[in-house]
């Protein structure tokens, strides 16, 4: 995600903790950094030369509050400003190694009725499918939900939504032969009426944002449903174009909130975020990729504490609890003191493969952008081989690898159908993990084991 942008605020911070003094020439050295990691990312060049003006003024001349140093209280400042670029205007005391963090705001649905929340997008936007990915987190946070498919624009839209929506089990209210949105919409709403749902998502048609027709059926669907909630749906790769389109649409129907989707790999998300956050309406989600249950709530806080690579560990924690990961006090026990198992090491390959392993790299301090997307995934390949292999092990040699020799690989291998190199080398995997849980006790580790459901 926004992986230049990223890269060039790390190595800003890296000046900053590597200087042996803090002083004129290398906060402008600092700046000149950062104005060419955000100019990169397509921020706007006010916006750049704002920030960075700022930060100047207030690492030559604020004393560092009690208890930060210097270095510290510049990387705090730096923190805050681009917090504030992508719509948080608080101001928060951080140290380098802990992660900051924001109350999620709330929607504010009213109980005992139909809220109605209605997508607006340009075609190609990614609005149908972040329609179902909507759908799938308010069902997750206790609401009941229900999605109108309002899309006659597209070809195949209303299947798509259906055929998604199955995943998910929602409801989906769609008629393939009506062309006429607003008709729709009023059928859907009379469908639902006598039924017991807490939130309507409605997908409506996506065409280019100057096309009058577009956004008088915008405004005539705004009247017709009178939404609790409008959210607009942009692309990710289209930088400080966002603007002018979220402006559009904002002119026609209301913005409520913005959902930013394609971020994972692109250089000018930095120019989406930034562009979207100065319309007024607040970033309410970011898609970070195809899954459905890729879609994460925006926390300008958290995201910029992802950028400067403080990590996220309340995401990740969010992650494990959603996911159930129960804790396992015996097997923390097990894990600290360096007697891990085979089967201990397959149940953490079994959470980090449910919380997906790039989340896990991406969100833990010190890891975060450290591993690169071409590693990732051959991480990601090792792990499904890795499983086959444990399942193919008898108890005994789950309980002590050690017993493995050539005749036992041999027939790991034929069961599994991996070959008997690659079970040679989870072995050795094993015993690198084992010895590095009994080389890392002490609290440090006990605390990233609870993070991770482990006791």
């Amino acid at each position: 995600m926004l992986d230049n942008l990223r890269t060039g605020l790390r190595s800003a911070l890296k000046k900053i903790v590597g200087a042996s003094d803090i002083n004129e020439e290398l906060i402008d050295s600092l700046s000149k950094d950062i104005q060419r990691s955000l100019l990169q990312s397509d921020v706007n060049v006010r916006q750049v030369l704002s920030i960075t003006k700022n930060l100047k003024y207030r690492a030559l001349n604020e004393p560092p509050p009690k208890g930060l140093t210097k270095k510290d209280h510049i990387i705090t400042i730096l923190y805050n400003e681009i917090s504030s670029l992508l719509g948080y205007t608080g101001n928060q005391i951080i140290h380098i190694d802990k992660t900051p963090s924001m109350p999620e705001d709330s929607f504010n649905f009213q109980p005992g009725k139909k809220n109605i929340v209605l997508m607006l997008g340009i075609q190609g936007s990614g609005k149908t499918t972040c329609t179902v990915k909507i759908a799938r987190w308010l069902s997750r946070h206790g609401y009941k939900v229900a999605i109108i498919g309002a899309d006659t624009w597209r070809p195949g839209a209303l299947i798509q939504l259906k055929m998604n929506s199955i995943k998910i089990k929602v409801e989906v209210y769609g008629e393939e032969e009506n062309k006429n949105p607003i008709s729709i919409v009023k059928n859907g709403l009379e469908y639902y009426k006598s039924q017991d749902y807490d939130v309507i998502v409605i997908d409506t048609a996506g065409r280019h944002k100057e096309e009058s027709g577009l956004l008088e059926e915008m405004n005539e669907i705004h009247k017709v449903t009178n939404p609790d909630l409008v959210l607009l749906v942009i692309d990710g790769t289209i930088g400080q174009q966002a603007y002018n389109q979220a402006k559009a649409f904002h002119d026609s129907a209301p913005i409520g909130g913005i959902v930013i989707t394609k971020l994972d790999g692109t250089a000018k998300g930095g120019g989406a975020l930034a562009a979207s956050a100065v319309t007024g309406a607040k970033i309410f989600f970011i898609g970070t990729g195809e899954r459905i249950d890729d879609l994460e709530l925006f926390s300008p806080t958290r995201f910029v504490g992802r950028l400067l690579g403080m990590g996220d560990i309340k995401a990740l924690l969010d992650m494990a609890k959603r996911l159930e990961i129960e804790a396992d006090e015996t097997q923390a026990k097990r894990l600290l003191g360096g007697k891990m198992t085979i089967e201990d090491f397959y149940s953490q390959m079994e959470n980090v493969n449910k919380m997906g392993f790039k989340n896990v790299i991406e969100n833990l301090p010190g890891l975060s952008g450290m591993v690169k997307d071409d590693q990732l995934e051959v991480l990601q390949g090792k792990i499904e081989k890795w499983r086959f292999i444990i399942q193919s092990m008898t108890k005994d040699e789950k309980k002590d690898p050690n017993i493995i020799n050539d005749a036992r690989r041999k027939r790991i291998s034929r069961g599994s159908g991996i070959t008997e190199h690659e079970v040679k080398d989870m072995i050795k995997q094993y015993n690198n993990s084992k010895t590095m849980m009994k080389q890392a006790k002490g609290r440090q580790m006990h605390g990233m084991l609870r993070r991770f459901g482990f006791g």
